[in-house]
């Protein structure tokens, strides 16, 4: 392959900005081969079930197109700093990257995020201004904000003066400009990456060398490593030195190479330095480890990666209704599913503890962690999870902890109620904007109290609120008094009823609707005050021989409040466990049947 036909790009934005959307188009519109039943759906790249129903993307991908005689690698990337493990090692890859900002919503919080650590690898950008087709898009607005944006992260005056281009990516069109009449189809991307981004760099005749960035696994392959090949060539069947992180070596055999075609992985017979290709022959190869020449085996700079912020304690289900729903219960089960995770998620940490039955797993934030414990429960595992901690640091003699920056968009109406709860929690307000009825808020707030406040947001803002949140700092941990909350607690086991939920709603608001079973000390809801309370949810009405009028007996239900994953961990207390299932998410108290204070 010639030195000028070969991109590598990556896809940058703020969740649902169209990113994904718009690798779509591009590989439908490219001259490449791809399975028809793969085009007739949307959202090509998003293949993980849990990213197909959020609609958003977290784990990176890549595909490539062939566009006019140009091979163009295309990176995809999540667009929520939680993942921003993944993103950090996608973008060593490529040569420059595509920004996608929304065409009315301009840059949010995470576009923020993952421009940062593209800007400091010096990466070429090109600006998509995406949605143009909204009735309220404001494009030169748009352009304005993402300018300052890149002044603002400190971009040099080559990455500041990037080109731009206006899409439609669900209909598959762009233009040069803003006229929505001049946009016929996607070439004008096309068009931009290839006169913009610069060719991948090529020193085909140094001695081999590979930086693995991605695992993935494949049943017949074994495992498969995806990285750019950054000097030299590679071939299959050669023997190659693994560098481990520590320096350590050892002989490889290249058992399969591979590189991308639209979305599969083809077999080559050699690899050339620019290009991102998949080796497989090392079973045990690790992110961050080089593949180099056997005779020169230099070690490329392991990844850096972000540590973790918080973590929880994973440990089995002890609670009545343990070993009911899941496939996979025993500690050793849960202990190897939490270690394989970490092969190929870099931004993950998991400990023993002196509990044989627990773990420790330190993550990037509360959808991170949420994201994994999805994914378990619906592999069969069942265990439970206590409250998140922060983690915090000792530095120059001073305890420290981490620090979010909370962007928060809410009508004119409930600025008061924001200022108010963020404040009690600690919250220092940098920033506050007034725009067409909109209020803009951005707070800087220690992350241990932040914890259970997005379920309280969305409550007072009746649901009208928008939160986005960034990891700011480590600065001086604050010792603050605890944000309590109360429970309303099953009194005992058995299957509730409307009759008693209905006494019970009018404490406070209920998880649970009726004829669900449950367990003593199981928490069904939240009281209006911060004070627990045991309810006997179970109980029947009691019968009589007496006729009544047709109104009596009649029970109104308000709708309960739904606990996915990512509410119950912000919500639980100190003595609270969220029980996982692949059917159900319990809380309950860590003690059966123990209420708080005694």
């Amino acid at each position: 392959m010639e030195l000028e036909n070969l991109r590598n790009i990556a896809i940058i934005a703020h969740v649902d900005h169209g990113k994904t959307t718009l690798v779509d188009s591009l590989l439908r519109q490219s001259i490449t081969n791809i399975k028809q039943d793969l085009l007739k759906g949307e959202l090509i790249m998003d293949s993980n079930e849990i990213e197909r129903e959020r609609g958003i993307t977290i784990f990176a991908k890549n595909a490539s197109v062939v566009w006019n005689g140009v091979k163009i690698n295309i990176l995809d990337t999540p667009g929520h700093a939680d993942f921003g493990g993944e993103v950090e090692r996608v973008l060593t890859m490529a040569d420059g990257a595509l920004l996608v900002v929304d065409a009315k919503e301009g840059p949010m919080p995470q576009t923020r995020f993952v421009l940062k650590k593209a800007l400091q690898l010096g990466l070429k950008i090109i600006l998509v201004i995406n949605k143009m087709d909204k009735p309220d898009a404001r494009p030169d607005f748009v352009l304005d904000e993402v300018f300052n944006l890149f002044v603002e992260l400190g971009a040099t005056d080559e990455q500041a003066d990037f080109p731009v281009v206006y899409a439609v990516a669900k209909l598959g069109k762009a233009s040069n400009d803003m006229t929505l009449d001049s946009m016929k189809d996607i070439t004008p991307i096309f068009e931009t990456i290839v006169k913009n981004i610069p060719p991948a760099k090529r020193d085909i005749d140094g001695p081999f060398q590979f930086l693995v960035v991605t695992i993935s696994a494949n049943d017949f392959k074994g495992r498969i490593a995806t990285g750019k090949i950054y000097r030299g060539r590679v071939r299959s069947g050669d023997t190659v030195a693994l560098i481990r992180r520590d320096g350590t070596k050892a002989n490889v055999k290249i058992t399969s190479l591979m590189t991308s075609a639209g979305l599969d992985k083809v077999d080559i017979e050699e690899g050339f330095a620019g290009d991102i290709v998949h080796i497989a022959g090392s079973p045990d190869v690790m992110i961050g480890e080089t593949f180099a020449d056997k005779e020169h085996a230099d070690q490329l700079t392991p990844l850096k990666i972000d540590e973790p912020t918080i973590q929880v304690v994973f440990s089995v289900n002890a609670s009545p209704f343990a070993g009911r729903e899941g496939t996979y219960l025993t500690s050793r089960q849960i202990r190897d599913r939490l270690y394989k995770e970490m092969e190929t998620d870099v931004a993950l940490r998991v400990k023993d503890t002196d509990s044989p039955d627990s773990f420790l797993v330190a993550g990037r934030g509360e959808l991170h962690l949420g994201i994994l414990i999805e994914r378990m429960r619906r592999e069969g595992f069942e265990f439970q999870v206590a409250k998140p901690q922060v983690i915090y640091k000792e530095m120059d003699g001073k305890k420290m902890e981490p620090y979010e920056q909370v962007f928060i968009e809410v009508p004119d109406t409930y600025t008061g109620i924001v200022i108010e709860k963020m404040g009690s929690r600690g919250g220092d307000m940098k920033d506050m904007r007034s725009e067409l009825g909109v209020t803009h808020f951005n707070f800087v707030i220690p992350t241990s109290r932040f914890f259970g406040y997005r379920t309280r947001f969305m409550t007072d803002t009746k649901g009208l609120g928008i939160m986005n949140t960034l990891f700011f700092d480590y600065l001086p941990a604050v010792e603050l008094a605890p944000m309590p909350h109360g429970s309303i607690i099953a009194y005992e086991e058995g299957q509730t009823t409307a009759y008693a939920l209905d006494t019970a709603q009018q404490r406070g608001t209920l998880f649970i609707g009726p004829q669900v079973e449950v367990y003593r000390g199981q928490v069904i809801g939240q009281t209006s005050r911060d004070e627990d309370l045991e309810v006997n949810v179970c109980k029947k009405k009691e019968l009589t021989n007496m006729r009544s009028k047709s109104s009596d007996g009649i029970t109104f239900l308000d709708p309960p409040r739904p606990m996915n994953v990512e509410s119950s961990l912000e919500y639980l207390g100190d003595d609270e466990l969220m029980e996982v299932t692949p059917l159900n998410i319990r809380i309950r108290k860590e003690v059966v049947g123990k209420r708080k204070g005694k």
